[in-house]
Formats: structure tokens, C-alpha cells, sequence
């Protein structure tokens, strides 16, 4: 058909032609140097004449093209709003697997990029925000887990296998030896002693992992008591390494194989699984998350110093106020928030509940007048949320934060697919990215609909 004629069904004029793409590297399946096409969302078709008529203006879909790099295309057969996004083009998992392992630490900055717009958009004062946790499900088999004391046994059994093994490949060897010569190198092993010792050595790395975690948390709980008792730096680190020396795994402690950096934790409804613990510091103003991490440590108390400091970085300034759980109350943590509140001479001010208190630690329901010289840090604390100011500052705190993660819970699952800490602390990162630009969406929405006629 000639370039000008118009007898075909469409003018080949309008045809674009695309060189091949070939460095003579070729691969099963779909290549490493595979291109990925370039996003034309507005591409005419001919029936209907363009996708571009199908989405309202107002879509989600024009919003998220607006802001999402246009490297990032999105595979979409039914849903015409994804459909749009893609560009009618629609790769396969493989092609989604492996552009997201490429960009996975690109996508994780989409949190950084949304908090950004959030704040231009003038959603976040940091007047008041709270942090908290929550427990994110791994991508972990609990039948693919072994307890310490079942993997202690396992081994020796596994152990006598290989032996035995090795000791009919030599007997083998010789024989056929003997018969068709000694040619071969002789260190082939039978598909079933590879497997054996393949496992073997699974279990191996898994207990060895778990007597470490037992001798740093020995370590750690020795060293803290030293420094209670006032021994000095030098003392308390001899006492945690005598500790460590000594510590022994408890033998229903487990490991997992499919992803062995998930730990077994408690979630809201009181069932046991693999899970990571997710922190997030929300801003009171419209729920967005100004930081947020990933770890695989079941209990809060660790993460208010890292949370604080990861704030400060992260957003160029600390919030005025901040209202936190009794989850991170410790003698440290109230430690560290008052050097901070000392620094701000009143710029910031931390709420935290401090639990039950102990036998002797004294707080009246109504605190008037100056407070005991000899009070202690928590006692201080406690004494501060029961004021007037205190109880109404923390009473909100339940509802700026803990909406947040039922709301990633209810529109993208509490959980994460990828395993090992590093790849699932990335994946929770562009969760809370996603969340931050719902946010920002609702609001642009809302901010149209008041907007003053002609605006």
C-alpha cells in the first residue's frame, strides 16, 4: 500500500516504524535488555477512538500520570483506568517481576516524593503527630519454619543420612573403578546427597542465626542491668559478653526458611504469624505519614529514638507536639525526649503513656503545684498526662493515627510479598507512598469542590 493512499483501512502515512531492538543477547523467556514502551496513555485506537473519552477528568488515574514517573507502566487488561495508565499495553508478571526488583530502592522514594507534594499542598503542620506500629504479615510459610529444638535433631538425623551416604558413594566409586576405569573426577554427588546436604546446610545457617539472636539479646539485657547497678562502660561490656557466652536459645524459638528475616509476632486479633513491624509518624492535620520504617523486632520500645531522629531528617524540623503509646515508655526513651524538649526550649513536647507504674511511684489524679525534686522521669511523664493539657492532647491521638493503617489495611492488605528485610522495608515504603497520595487526591478533590466559581 503506498504511503498516500487512502483504500486501506488507515493511512500508513500515520504509521510509525520502530527500529528492532537487538545487542545479540538473547535470553529464555523475555531479555535482561527487553525495552520497556513508552507511555502513551492518549494513543488513538479505532473502536472506541480513544481510551482517553472513557476516563472522567477527575479520575484517580490522570492524578496518579500527573505524579508517577513515566519509567513506571503498569500491566491492565479489564479496568479502563488502568488501562489509560498503561497505555494500552499489557506485560506479562515477568516483565512487572523484574522491572520491580530493578527499581524496587526508586520505588521505596515515592514515599519521600508524595510527602513532598503533601506538604506543598500545605497538608502538614506539625503542629501535632503521633507514632505507633503495627504488624505487617511476611510472605512466609509457617510449614516451612523448624523450632530450635526440632532443628538440633533434625541436623544429627540429616547428618547420619550424609555420612551413610558418602560412605556407599566411596564403596560405588571404587567398584565402578574397578570396572570401567578412573576417569571421572569422583566428587559427583548422587542427586539425593546434594538435596540432603543442600538442607543440611539450610539448617546449619538457621541455628546458627538463632544462637546468635539469643546471645545479643543476652548481651544487650546484661549490659543494661550493669549500667542500672551504675557499673561503668568497661564493666557493662565484660558483664554482656559473659552473658552471651552463656546464653542458650529457647528450644521453641524458630526460624523460617522461606524468608528467615520474619519473626513470629502477636497481630491485633491475638493469632500468632510471620510478620515485620511497620512505624509510622502521622500528622494530625490530614493522616499523612511524614516517617515511616520497616524491622523485624516484635516490641516498639527500640524504635522511638530511631523514629524521632528519622523525623528530623527527614522533614528539616521536629513537630510541636507528639503523643506515643505506652509501648515505647522506658527509662531511655524518657531520657532521650526530655534532652530533646531541653534543646527546643519548648518547641517540641512529647505525651507518652507510661503504663502501669510501679510499687512506690506515686502520681496524684489532679497534679497541682511544682513537682517533687526527686521525681522520677516516668513519674514526671505521668504526672503530665494526667493535667488537664496532657489528657486532651493524648486523647486524640487513637484517631490520627490508628485510621492510617486500617485504611492500608483495607485498600492494599497489611502485608508485604517480597521476603528479606531490606526488599519488604521498600515495599512498605511505597505502600505508605500510595496512602499519602490518596490523601493528597481526597484533598485536591475537596479543595475543587470549594473553590469559588471561575477559579
Amino acid at each position: 500500500m503506498n504511503s498516500g493512499s487512502q483504500d486501506g483501512l488507515f493511512d500508513e502515512a500515520l504509521v510509525e516504524r520502530v527500529e528492532r531492538f537487538d545487542d545479540g543477547i538473547v535470553e529464555a523467556g523475555a531479555g535482561v535488555n527487553k525495552r520497556f514502551k513508552s507511555f502513551e496513555p492518549d494513543a488513538v485506537m479505532l473502536v472506541p477512538p480513544s481510551l482517553d473519552e472513557w476516563l472522567p477528568q477527575n479520575h484517580l488515574a490522570r492524578f496518579i500520570a500527573d505524579l508517577v514517573s513515566r519509567e513506571l507502566e503498569r500491566a491492565c487488561v479489564d479496568v479502563v483506568a488502568f488501562r489509560w495508565l498503561a497505555g494500552q499495553q499489557a506485560p506479562d508478571f515477568r516483565s512487572i517481576g523484574r522491572f520491580r526488583k530493578r527499581h524496587l530502592a526508586a520505588l521505596g522514594n515515592v514515599f519521600l516524593q508524595a510527602l513532598e507534594l503533601c506538604r506543598a499542598a500545605g497538608m502538614v503542620s506539625l503542629g501535632r503527630v503521633a507514632l505507633d506500629g503495627t504488624k505487617v504479615r511476611a510472605n512466609a510459610s509457617r510449614r516451612k519454619a523448624m523450632s530450635y529444638g526440632r532443628l538440633t535433631e533434625k541436623q544429627r538425623i540429616l547428618a547420619a543420612e550424609v555420612s551413610d551416604m558418602l560412605a556407599d558413594a566411596e564403596a560405588v566409586d571404587k567398584d565402578e573403578d574397578a570396572r570401567f576405569g578412573a576417569d571421572k573426577r569422583g566428587d559427583e554427588l548422587p542427586p539425593d546427597l546434594a538435596d540432603r546436604e543442600s538442607r543440611l546446610a539450610k539448617m546449619a545457617a538457621a541455628r546458627k542465626q538463632l544462637e546468635e539472636d539469643a546471645a545479643a539479646k543476652a548481651r544487650k539485657e546484661a549490659e543494661q542491668k550493669a549500667r542500672d547497678r551504675g557499673d561503668d562502660d568497661g564493666t557493662a561490656a565484660a558483664k554482656g559478653e559473659e552473658a552471651a557466652a552463656k546464653a542458650e536459645v529457647r528450644p521453641r524459638a524458630q526460624r523460617n526458611f522461606t524468608d528467615p528475616d520474619a519473626r513470629i509476632m502477636k497481630t491485633a486479633d491475638g493469632s500468632y504469624h510471620y510478620c515485620y513491624n511497620a512505624q509510622a509518624v502521622v500528622d494530625a492535620d490530614h493522616q499523612v505519614i511524614v516517617a515511616t520504617d520497616l524491622n523485624n523486632m516484635a516490641v516498639d520500645v527500640q524504635q522511638l529514638v530511631p523514629m524521632t531522629e528519622r523525623t528530623a531528617e527527614t522533614l528539616g524540623r521536629m513537630p510541636a507536639q507528639w503523643t506515643i503509646d505506652a509501648g515505647y515508655c522506658s527509662a531511655e526513651n524518657l531520657e532521650h525526649v526530655r534532652q530533646i524538649e531541653a534543646s527546643s526550649e519548648g518547641g517540641t513536647e512529647f505525651f507518652i503513656a507510661t503504663g502501669r507504674l510501679k510499687l512506690g511511684e506515686k502520681v496524684p489524679e489532679t497534679p497541682r503545684g511544682r513537682i517533687p525534686v526527686n521525681a522520677t522521669s516516668k513519674e514526671r511523664m505521668a504526672r503530665k498526662l494526667k493535667t488537664k493539657k496532657g489528657r486532651a492532647v493524648y486523647a486524640r491521638r487513637k484517631a490520627i493515627i490508628e485510621p492510617v493503617f486500617g485504611q492500608i489495611h483495607t485498600r492494599q492488605g497489611k502485608h508485604v510479598l517480597l521476603r528479606g528485610l531490606e526488599q519488604a522495608k521498600h515495599e512498605w515504603e511505597l505502600m505508605a507512598g500510595c496512602h499519602n497520595l490518596l490523601k493528597l487526591f481526597t484533598f485536591k478533590g475537596k479543595a475543587g469542590l470549594n473553590a469559588p466559581a471561575g477559579a
